[in-house]
């Protein structure tokens, strides 16, 4: 796992790719699954990284988002 310092404040598919080492499918599945808020820009996926952060580190409520994208 990657230090997360050198991540912009809000991350993308790409950036949870590379912070986890999982593949693109998994990552893909991960931020659709609502255990964390994302945001949709266009076709884009968006995720605050101190959201990110909270859910990494345990602390995040996952019924709070669950389904909300």
């Amino acid at each position: 796992m990657n230090s997360l310092d050198e991540y912009p404040d809000v991350l993308n598919v790409n950036d949870i790719q590379e912070i986890l080492g999982v593949g693109r499918r998994q990552a893909y599945e991960l931020v659709s699954s609502g255990q964390f808020h994302t945001v949709r820009v266009g076709k884009r996926i968006k995720i605050l990284k101190a959201v990110f952060m909270r859910w990494l580190n345990g602390q995040e409520d996952k019924e709070k988002y669950h389904g909300v994208k």
